[in-house]
């Protein structure tokens, strides 16, 4: 997709009534990008964007069986984390919009409960769904589809430790940051990408 494209897309999104928190969830790219599009810069000659990869999942997305499949895979690697870092899995934490449907799946293949969480906007506060899973004494995992700056994915974490909850792993379809953890919890990922020289 090329910029003038995705400033189009910013624009329209905006127009809509979409927070820039919630155009960089829609668009899978990070809040500085997002806001350089909005900015306008995009169309200045010679200025180019901060650093950042775009992620499109959308063949992924339109299928049942393709999303089952991402999700067997990180579901091996939820496995993996806790054979190395002896944790119990009790809830899968659904990170609305892309999280829920992996960590709906997830929950199925685990055979654990599921819980899903609204991230913030800007005119509301962070909080989940009472017709899933609690989070009180149990271990958390936390599944999205992107980690961009980690905003979200930290505001989950914190969510989940005043609800009474323990997060104990963070997994992702797609990781665009160079740690292995956010605040202390592992992250994983099925794809780390970066941008050269970042």
């Amino acid at each position: 997709m090329s910029i003038e494209t995705l400033s189009e897309r910013a624009d329209e999104l905006r127009e809509k009534g979409l927070s820039t928190r919630e155009i960089c969830q829609e668009l899978h790219l990070s809040r500085a990008t997002v806001e350089w599009l909005l900015a306008r810069q995009a169309s200045e000659p010679g200025d180019r964007p901060p650093a950042d990869v775009k992620v499109g999942w959308r063949s992924i997305g339109v299928s049942g069986l393709r999303m089952r499949a991402i999700a067997e895979i990180m579901a091996d690697i939820i496995l993996e984390e806790q054979a190395q870092h002896d944790f119990e899995i009790e809830v899968i934490a659904g990170v609305m919009a892309n999280g829920v449907p992996l960590g709906t799946l997830l929950s199925d293949i685990l055979e654990v409960d599921f819980a899903m969480v609204r991230p913030s906007r800007e005119d509301t506060t962070i909080n989940f769904a009472s017709n899933y899973a609690g989070f009180d004494g149990k271990q958390v995992i936390i599944a999205d589809d992107v980690v961009s700056s980690g905003s979200t994915s930290r505001e989950v974490i914190e969510f989940v430790k005043q609800e009474g909850g323990e997060p104990v792993l963070v997994i992702v379809v797609i990781n665009k940051r160079a740690e292995n953890d956010l605040d202390g919890v592992p992250l994983r990922a099925l794809v780390r990408a970066r941008p050269v020289g970042t």
